[in-house]
């Protein structure tokens, strides 16, 4: 089928608030490239919202996948166990920095590992509360809208949300918040709202995703651990966008050198099959009764073994290398724009978890042209991605395998569409 008929069915059938407003249908893809249902060649700078680090249908992967299907697709491994599962979580527990011995329950998303660390950390402590930040995006079920830090397209149509959930300001300097700004907020918030002997839980992302790919430094991300440390508290880290090489170590979290109690990740550890993880200290993981945790399809056996592939990937591949090369390529590219559009500002890299703000002349933020510019690229054949708390950001998201002749092309098509956009722009206000 064509796009236009697949168009038509999409509008018929599918939910609106499920339908994607693009009209190109993916056909085949490899890489940092994909064919459309008519035959296009797209450049993808998105990477499927960040699964897709080591590029679409890396063969590694595609091959572990295919020979697992030759053996058991599913059995419920609460039933039936098998050896992928396992291997997953010794894997995961050798590499994830949490505290003391890790150990590990899968799931099938993102915001199904969120919800479990917060079930974990409940039963570790006997205590309800959690605080979560401003610009954070943990997921769409109930209790992750409740700790998202935007409530709009996610919250906004649903109803009242699960209690408990408090919420602190992150720290983005050049949006006025400091780290002691943030840090100061979110002693008040103990103060005022979640008493930490009530309180289960600090959660956060070392680089907001959704909200804007802001990193929180180091010196944050240590107060937050010696403030939990003091109260009794869990820190519970979301790499589930910035965790699997996405920032040039396998989870951003290790720039700074902390260790949390509970990790949570999924998106590019299996490199676009489903699936998620919970990594936590023993003592914490084990807190629950049996039985207590898991699902009908967590950790699918196919989807561990595209897992123990993308691990593998990793270090045969110095993926982790590739990520801080790439980074650094976008952080020139990105410095070279800001001096040519007034309206690009802010670029800002850890790895290749990379970023730019659309800002008017009075500098504030652009949602608009960020919107442009995205659309414009789409029409050119480049797939772009905005995000922010205010929509005005550019994030780069493109497989860290991507070739040099397909990442100059994109970044091209990006310059183009700039110089088109803010020439529209110019023109309209004339």
């Amino acid at each position: 089928m064509n796009n236009a008929q697949l168009n038509e069915l999409k509008q018929r059938y599918v939910a609106s608030g499920a339908a994607s407003p693009a009209t190109q249908f993916a056909d085949r893809a490899e890489n940092a490239l994909i064919w459309d249902a008519d035959g296009n060649r797209i450049i993808d700078f998105a990477g499927g919202i960040g699964v897709l680090n080591i590029g679409h249908r890396h063969p590694k992967v595609v091959q572990a996948v295919k020979d697992q299907l030759d053996k058991v697709m599913h059995t419920c491994q609460t039933v039936m166990p098998y050896e992928g599962y396992v291997k997953v979580a010794e894997k995961l527990s050798q590499v994830t920095p949490v505290r003391g011995h890790g150990k590990v329950m899968l799931a099938n998303s993102g915001a199904e590992a969120l919800e479990n660390a917060v079930k974990v950390a409940r039963a570790a402590t006997g205590r309800d509360n959690v605080i979560c930040f401003t610009g954070g995006y943990h997921g769409r079920t109930f209790m992750t809208m409740a700790m998202n830090g935007k409530v709009a397209p996610y919250a906004t149509d649903f109803g009242s949300m699960p209690g408990n959930v408090f919420r602190a300001p992150y720290p983005v300097p050049s949006e006025g918040v400091s780290d002691e700004d943030a840090l100061r907020g979110l002693k008040m918030a103990l103060k005022t709202d979640a008493n930490p002997k009530d309180t289960a839980a600090i959660v956060l992302e070392p680089v907001l995703g959704e909200g804007g790919f802001h990193a929180a430094s180091p010196g944050f991300l240590k107060a937050v651990r010696e403030l939990c440390d003091e109260h009794g508290m869990l820190m519970i880290v979301d790499e589930v966008q910035s965790g699997f090489g996405r920032t040039g170590k396998l989870f951003a979290i290790e720039h700074s050198g902390v260790e949390p109690d509970i990790i949570t990740m999924a998106k590019s550890m299996a490199d676009g099959m489903p699936i998620s993880a919970v990594v936590g200290t023993d003592k914490v993981m084990d807190a629950s009764g049996g039985n207590s945790l898991g699902g009908t399809y967590t950790g699918s056996p196919v989807s561990c073994a595209a897992v123990l592939a993308v691990l593998e990937v990793f270090e045969e591949e110095q993926i982790l290398d590739k990520s801080l090369a790439l980074g650094d390529r976008l952080g020139e590219r990105f410095t070279q724009w800001e001096q040519a559009f007034d309206c690009v500002a802010n670029g800002r890299h850890l790895g290749a978890m990379a970023a730019f703000d659309l800002v008017t002349a009075d500098g504030s933020p652009d949602a608009d042209l960020a919107g442009a510019l995205c659309k414009k690229a789409r029409e050119k054949g480049l797939i772009l991605l905005s995000c922010g708390l205010w929509g005005n950001t550019i994030r780069f998201l493109m497989p860290v395998t991507i070739e040099d002749e397909v990442l100059e092309e994109g970044l091209a098509i990006i310059e183009e569409c700039l110089k088109e956009v803010v020439g529209s722009q110019a023109a309209a206000t004339a």
